[in-house]
């Protein structure tokens, strides 16, 4: 055998023998720490009972439980937990209360609108004739009646109305007068039958130029004077008088001017009640029907409150605006609105079936992903109750509760972060989201 065989052998047993001892060790430890990692396993699998501050267990870190686990999920709703708070407190934090209104505002259509007249009572005042304006007995913003004369005017219309039906008159009497002799002429032989009928039908055309004279003559105003006289130059004075109550918007004569008969003198609206003309785009106009009700605030009288019904909805459309104009007939009890005042309007959807209750921004609390609200006692103090809410459309200020709050429930509007970080000082909700035991004492 060769030296360099020998030391070939001598290494290869190093090697062998090398293996065989870290074999060894590895049985020798895991023997050894054997009945330390079994003892662990068993503590991790052990169920572990948590007690209540009056000594019972409440639930096992293996899954049972004598009461069910807090829900972590967002699909459950958490438990309510009272917060208590003592009356010191409460005054300190300045704790407001509302009661939950009804009624499903936020989800209503909040539309810009305008003070608009009443079309169908408002009246542009023409004169029946032409003439000269001798006086005018109104004015601007005043209140008149109707018969009440605005405005005298001369006119000479009138008084060749009165000239012409007087001279028919005449005429007419001359015809009986010639009717009677004919007929009596025709009686004794003296006049013939042609004479006779075309007495009559002389006689017939006159009364039609009468009956034509003195309906011009009532159309223009004037009064019919006696038979065979003439009217006096007052009768050719024509009175304009208001055609209905309301208040004087327009006036565009002085004394002296020429009127004409296609010409407003006056403009006289009913302010008893208005119309809210009021803008809807176009992708809301399927929630607006005729009928819907409509409430009415306006930002320069905000303790008017009216309500009303959507009682015209415009069939076009703006081109520029994509808009449809919506009309809302309301009351104006003591005139308080005016003409061109901006309004806001909230109209309640065609198809809203369902009404949810309301309540201010200012109620809510946000807990993560969760919101919460404070609900107070019927007697405004504690202990205030947090209740988890589900929301629903909102609108500006206020919000629509889907679940959680019914309408009437006291709730708290002011303050409600003072109660959030009291509840969190004291420990009453676990990170997990469940109402966690306060301890004794």
């Amino acid at each position: 055998m060769t030296v360099q065989g020998a030391a070939h052998r001598k290494w290869l047993v190093a090697v062998a023998g090398g293996l065989a001892l870290a074999a060894a060790g590895s049985a020798a430890t895991y023997v050894v720490m054997r009945p330390s990692a079994g003892g662990q396993a068993e503590a991790v699998h052990a169920p572990t009972h948590a007690t209540s501050p009056t000594g019972q267990p409440t639930g096992t870190a293996g899954g049972g439980s004598s009461e069910p686990a807090s829900p972590t999920g967002h699909g459950a709703s958490w438990p309510d937990v009272q917060v208590p708070l003592s009356r010191e407190a409460i005054e300190r934090a300045g704790i407001g209360l509302a009661p939950v209104e009804a009624g499903g505002a936020a989800a209503s259509l909040r539309l810009p609108g305008v003070i608009e007249p009443h079309a169908y009572r408002q009246v542009a005042v023409t004169p029946l004739a032409g003439g000269r304006v001798t006086s005018v007995h109104a004015e601007l913003g005043e209140h008149v009646r109707r018969g009440q004369v605005l405005v005298r005017i001369y006119s000479p219309d009138l008084a060749d109305a009165h000239a012409r039906y007087v001279a028919a008159r005449a005429q007419l009497d001359a015809h009986d007068r010639e009717l009677q002799r004919t007929s009596e002429l025709a009686g004794i032989g003296a006049a013939s039958r042609q004479e006779l009928e075309r007495a009559h039908a002389d006689h017939a055309a006159q009364v039609a130029e009468v009956a034509s004279a003195r309906a011009r003559l009532e159309l223009l105003g004037g009064d019919l004077p006696p038979s065979g006289e003439l009217a006096p130059m007052s009768s050719a004075i024509i009175d304009v008088p208001a055609p209905i109550d309301g208040v004087v918007t327009a006036r565009s004569v002085n004394v002296g001017l020429n009127v004409d008969p296609s010409m407003p003198v006056f403009t006289v609206v009913d302010l008893s009640t208005v119309w809210v003309i009021a803008d809807v785009s176009e992708q809301d106009l399927g929630r607006v029907r005729v009928g819907s009700r409509a409430l009415v605030t306006t930002a320069a009288e905000p303790d008017i409150a009216l309500t009303g019904a959507v009682s015209y909805i415009d069939p076009q459309i703006a081109p520029a605006t994509r808009t449809a104009r919506l009309r809302v007939e309301v009351p104006n009890r003591g005139g308080r609105l005016r003409l061109g005042m901006y309004a806001n309007v909230r109209v309640q959807p065609a198809n809203a079936e369902t009404s949810f209750p309301v309540i201010p921004r200012t109620a809510l609390q946000q807990i993560g992903d969760r919101t919460v609200v404070y609900i107070a006692s019927s007697s405004g103090e504690g202990p205030f109750i947090e209740r988890e809410v589900r929301l629903g459309a909102s609108d500006g200020d206020q919000v629509e509760v889907l679940s959680g709050l019914a309408s009437g429930d006291l709730i708290v509007t002011r303050g409600s972060f003072f109660l959030r970080a009291e509840r969190e000082r004291l420990g009453l909700r676990t990170p997990a989201g469940g109402a966690a035991q306060r301890p004794p004492g």
